[in-house]
């Protein structure tokens, strides 16, 4: 078996989970490559037993690897995408950092994790992906996806911005607000959660809309099917904007038509047969917590 590993941090107290993932994939043989700075980080605090392999870019990685290990948080997991793209390697997310609502490994149960794993006590959940194209050619430093979500929101202004939404070329309306989420149902229980947006189930066929502070009362969260097209184009004060995929921003200049849509492809990730979507909700969202249950 050929794995690769990712992280983006050395959190504190973490380096005994990373040696002791290394440990569990040495004594099974497994061929181990690891993200080069995350390999020179590692390096730097602790004295790893073996040398390993490294890989610097997405390049580098084809479909002879079985499994991703991605260390830290959500955000690692979705700074992952970067590098598993469309090999539809599935990835496991060990949780080293706080919430951990798609990293839902606990550091304390590696050893347990990882024997289930290997024993292939676990599912797979394909998750869809949202991919933007922008008129002016602008190509988002060569990877227009996003896991999560697309954001479009004001920069350096504290006046709010108009989003002038199209779906199917068909014109939806304008939103005055300090910006739009355009979710996936990955995404639903992140920003757009903190924006009074619903909870999506992963497997659902659509996208979510939440407006940022609406300066209007009658917007709220609307959800469309994935296989509608989203066309969103910025005005406003200001001459530029941000368009934020997941954790990663650009700017872009107004007036540029985004347009929206589902990718071709999906990402993988690992789940233990004993955990659930659901289960993970009331676990760490607390989601229906009330004191008559």
């Amino acid at each position: 078996m050929k794995v690769g590993i990712y992280g983006q941090f050395y959190h504190e107290n973490s380096g005994q989970y990373i040696q002791q993932l290394l440990d569990l994939l040495d004594a099974r043989s497994v061929e181990v490559v690891i993200e080069k700075q995350f390999l020179t980080l590692i390096q730097k605090h602790e004295s790893i037993k073996k040398d390993y392999s490294f890989f610097s870019t997405f390049k580098e990685l084809d479909t002879s690897y079985e499994l991703f290990f991605s260390i830290g948080g959500d955000g690692t997991i979705l700074r992952s995408i970067t590098y598993v793209r469309d090999l539809g390697i599935p990835i496991v997310g060990i949780n080293t950092g706080r919430l951990g609502f798609l990293a839902t490994i606990r550091k304390e149960e590696l050893e347990a994790s990882i024997e289930k794993i290997f024993d292939k006590d676990y599912t797979v959940s394909s998750r869809s992906v949202l991919e933007v194209n922008a008129d002016n050619g602008y190509d988002f430093d060569g990877f227009q996806y996003a896991l999560n979500e697309v954001t479009v929101s004001r920069k350096n202004t504290t006046s709010m911005i108009t989003v002038h939404t199209k779906l199917n070329d068909e014109f939806l309306t304008s939103y005055w607000a300090d910006g739009l989420i355009v979710s996936s149902p990955t995404g639903s229980t992140g920003y757009s959660l903190s924006c009074g947006g619903p909870i999506m189930m992963p497997q659902t066929s659509s996208f979510l809309l939440t407006p940022i502070a609406p300066h209007n009362l009658t917007m709220r969260p609307f959800v469309i099917p994935d296989n509608f097209k989203l066309s969103l184009t910025i005005s406003g004060r200001e001459e530029e904007h941000l368009v934020s995929l997941d954790s990663r921003t650009h700017t872009i200049p107004n007036d540029t038509e985004i347009a929206i849509t589902r990718a071709g492809f999906e990402i993988n990730m690992v789940v233990l047969r004993e955990e659930s979507f659901i289960k993970t909700l009331r676990k760490k969202m607390f989601w229906g917590e009330d004191k008559r249950n």
